[in-house]
């Protein structure tokens, strides 16, 4: 069975993990893409926030007034 995952969120690790750690407590499944590491790993640079969260397409709306809130939270 294939996992169709939407980009849902696009910032640094910290703020990344705060958002998945609230989402974890919804039972929402993510998925983090942490382009700095793989970067790292590789020798290259990129920009500190691009770090990026995905979500099960099928959990988006569930996930949105969470996320909504969060983006509240921080003030972006």
């Amino acid at each position: 069975m294939e996992e169709n995952y939407t980009k849902v969120f696009t910032g640094t690790l910290i703020i990344i993990r705060g958002l998945e750690h609230i989402l974890n407590e919804h039972n929402i499944v993510s998925l983090i893409k942490n382009h700095n590491e793989s970067a790292r790993l590789s020798g290259f640079g990129v920009p500190s926030n691009s770090v990026e969260l995905f979500l099960l397409t099928s959990e988006l709306e569930k996930a949105k007034p969470i996320i909504e809130s969060y983006k509240e939270k921080i003030n972006i």
